[in-house]
């Protein structure tokens, strides 16, 4: 499972002209489910991204995690995430999960996220959508519940 990380100021998810979802300060996190992914490795996600310590104390220090400073967080599939470039021209998705179990994780995920008391809101799963973000920072962290 990867998740790209995002310090942002606001972000928002928009399908078919229609904003579904948006947050203020907090996390924007794109999620990319691999064919080998299991339920353990939604819930280390969901442990890096509740207490992830990117944002800013009053010493100007990454100290601080989402919920400390009351911040949300918006949760977009992306398989893209899956993708590998290092060969040819064309990126290979073979080793992105199937729709059916992608789907399952990242809802997974989203339930784990919740049950930490996190603000989640959600990107529409097999939708094409539009994501406009101000990222903070910037400061994105690429994360892999695999070796690479």
């Amino acid at each position: 499972m990867r998740a790209l990380i995002e310090r942002v100021s606001s972000a928002k998810v928009e399908v078919d002209g229609q904003a579904i979802s948006a947050i203020n300060i907090g996390l924007l996190v794109y999620l990319g489910v691999a064919e080998d992914d299991e339920p353990s490795d939604a819930d280390y996600v969901a442990d890096k991204i509740r207490y992830l310590r990117i944002f800013e104390d009053d010493a100007g220090k990454m100290n601080l995690d989402v919920m400390q400073i009351a911040g949300q967080v918006l949760v977009v599939p992306a398989f893209t995430l899956q993708a590998d470039a290092r060969k040819g021209r064309r990126p290979s998705f073979d080793n992105a999960a199937k729709p059916e179990k992608a789907n399952e994780l990242y809802q997974l995920l989203i339930d784990k996220l919740k049950a930490r008391q996190l603000s989640v809101q959600t990107g529409k799963f097999a939708y094409h959508m539009h994501i406009t973000a101000i990222n903070d920072g910037p400061i994105c962290i690429l994360m892999d519940t695999q070796p690479i």
